[in-house]
């Protein structure tokens, strides 16, 4: 199946750019390009596309809140969001993820991980880029240093496997990543995944990651 995409980016040239790197691969279809946030949100509501690709910075509605309203807490039928910017700062990567964005990408990772990304948050999958991993493993660390409290822990506690799956979603693998990893079949990935999900009370690996990094697992 073709997968949808719709782009949004205040750049003519980078949404020209990305479309082109898109539409060049076998399986997905640009479906529209919105110039900032309130039309992007517009479109995706009008089209249903499979993913939106959403830029951070936006004039009249930033991507973090565009990502929100489409995908965010209370959404009935959430859509997949990647967002794709220049700026690594901490708190726009955290405020994506907490909105509901499956993946988080820089502009300079690349066709591959783009094209990566737009296919792991099609099957309901994320993808973190392994830099931003990085820097939020520091934001969290310091964070968690400051606010010098115990991170909050499930009631019914993780098993052993089960924080060995933890630490590799925390470390942006993918399912197939982790069955070799860890040495286990792609269904019994699924099956710790479906787990964590219960006993921590999120919806997807982005937020199993989140409580991860903002609870010292990693």
């Amino acid at each position: 199946m073709t997968i949808r995409v719709l782009i949004a980016d205040d750049q003519d040239l980078v949404r020209t750019g990305l479309a082109m790197i898109l539409d060049a691969q076998d399986g997905i279809e640009v479906i529209g390009q919105a110039a900032n946030g309130r039309e992007a949100v517009a479109m995706a509501r009008q089209a249903r596309p499979d993913v939106c690709l959403f830029d951070i910075r936006m004039p009249e509605l930033d991507g973090i809140e565009a990502t929100r309203q489409l995908a965010g807490p209370g959404v009935d039928e959430p859509m997949a969001v990647v967002v794709i910017t220049t700026f690594d700062l901490d708190e726009y990567v955290h405020g994506a993820l907490k909105a509901g964005a499956k993946g988080f990408l820089l502009k300079d990772a690349g066709p591959d991980l783009l094209v990566q990304a737009i296919t792991a948050a099609s099957r309901g999958d994320a993808l973190i880029a392994p830099s931003i991993t990085v820097r939020l493993l520091d934001a969290f660390s310091t964070a968690a240093t400051a606010a010098d409290s115990e991170p909050a822990q499930p009631v019914v506690p993780l098993t052993e496997r089960e924080e060995e799956v933890l630490v590799t979603v925390a470390g942006g693998r993918t399912n197939a990543e982790i069955a070799d990893e860890l040495h286990i079949s792609l269904s019994t990935v699924k099956t710790h995944l479906a787990s964590l999900m219960s006993k921590l009370g999120v919806r997807n690996r982005v937020e199993i990651a989140m409580w991860a990094y903002e609870t010292g697992r990693v």
